[in-house]
């Protein structure tokens, strides 16, 4: 790291912080040259591979706008669509991967989006692997009927005698 200062090409770390959401690192140095402090602030990159062969960084901002789409009408808040991406970019940065396919994030949006809104997800199933036929539809929602009768029932919270 060189010091902004004087460009001498080394410094020493002082003192490291967390960020408030845990994805970056602040940490505060001083140039052993010229003695001043600054602070840096470092990140783990992460970028996605487009179908053309294009990098881009990873957005949240771009995965709730293509989930909110599909939640058009339903009953999703802005703080749930959040939560979504959230929860999808720890899927993605879990994989270790600095560079990950579009196609992989599309897959780690959809079990949360399941388990926030099944027409939403329905909805983005249908676009993301391209549903050409009522028998795709048919599948999926059979699917969906098998995780149901699968769960445990849930309670309301009433006590039977």
């Amino acid at each position: 790291m060189f010091c902004p200062f004087c460009r001498h090409p080394d410094s020493r770390v002082v003192d490291s912080r967390t960020s408030d959401d845990g994805t970056s690192i602040r940490r505060r140095r001083q140039c052993p040259n010229c003695g001043r402090r600054f602070s840096t602030t470092e990140t783990a990159s992460l970028a996605v591979i487009k179908r053309n062969g294009v990098l881009e960084p990873f957005s949240r901002e771009k995965i709730i706008s293509g989930v909110r789409k599909a939640c058009q009408g339903r009953p999703v808040t802005d703080g749930d669509l959040a939560v979504l991406a959230q929860k999808v970019e720890e899927a993605v940065r879990a994989s270790g991967a600095s560079q990950i396919d579009a196609n992989e994030v599309g897959l780690a949006i959809l079990p949360p989006l399941r388990d926030l809104d099944e027409v939403a997800y329905l909805r983005f199933a249908s676009v993301y692997q391209a549903f050409d036929s009522l028998d795709d539809f048919d599948e999926a929602i059979r699917q969906l009927r098998v995780e149901h009768r699968d769960r445990p029932a849930q309670t309301s919270g009433a006590v039977a005698e």
